[in-house]
């Protein structure tokens, strides 16, 4: 078969004939697949869960059912911002060591779609046990700054309401007070609140099944097969 030539009935056939190659195919395939999970098998992945609710109708009243969509959106970017954070990073390397924040951004941590409720950090390493301590971690650290950004927005919040009123006569105290305040806020909502759902004795597997492997490698072999079928047939 010509690379350039069209397609022909023949070839179909040629293909259909084959299944014993097919079923030996698939057999060496999956064999080989399984194999390569075993000598290179893939990181654990361990998961860890924190509950998130924004009280979207104590923070914002919208006129229309788009704007608080915009709003919810706006404010879990704030929250990922924060998840993946230098300081939040800084806080898993000193509790459990032997990492730095540049690994942990490479694809170490994964963060699921997150969005109202439940939000579930997920972290990974060639060790089950570190996965876990990673995930556990993470999560300790991302509920920690979020409460203390909401707890400084709140005072915020409370301190811009007293300069309105003229703090009676002496603002200066208050507003030396806000550059750090704001700092510490980073924007977050006064309103959000956060929980851990799951942080002890994590669920931890490899992130990837062995059959998944095993499907893959056939795959491979049957593809490899097909071309050469099709190419290299017998003059």
């Amino acid at each position: 078969m010509n690379i350039f030539s069209p397609p022909s009935s023949d070839d179909l056939t040629r293909l259909l004939r084959a299944w014993r190659f097919w079923l030996l195919a698939a057999l060496i395939g999956g064999i080989l697949g399984a194999a390569f999970y075993f000598i290179a098998p893939p990181a654990y992945r361990a998961r860890a869960s924190v509950q998130v609710d924004f009280n979207i109708e104590e923070a914002y009243t919208p006129t229309q059912d788009k704007q608080a969509f915009y709003y919810l959106e706006r404010e879990v970017r704030k929250l990922q911002d924060v998840a993946f954070s230098d300081v939040v990073l800084q806080a898993i390397v000193d509790e459990v060591g032997d990492t730095s924040i540049a690994e942990l951004r490479d694809e170490k941590l994964l963060l699921s779609q997150p969005g109202e409720a439940g939000w579930h950090f997920f972290a990974e390493d060639s060790d089950p046990k570190r996965a876990e301590a990673l995930a556990s971690a993470w999560t300790s650290a991302f509920i920690a700054e979020i409460k203390d950004a909401a707890s400084a927005s709140m005072t915020l919040q409370s301190f811009h309401a007293e300069i309105e009123k003229g703090c009676g006569g002496d603002c200066s105290t208050i507003e030396s007070k806000i550059a750090d305040l704001e700092s510490r806020a980073r924007g977050i909502s006064p309103y959000v609140e956060v929980g851990s759902l799951q942080t002890k004795q994590l669920p931890t597997a490899r992130k990837t099944n062995v059959s998944t492997y095993i499907i893959v490698g056939a795959l491979v072999a049957w593809t490899v097969g097909a071309l050469g079928i099709l190419f290299f047939r017998k003059k």
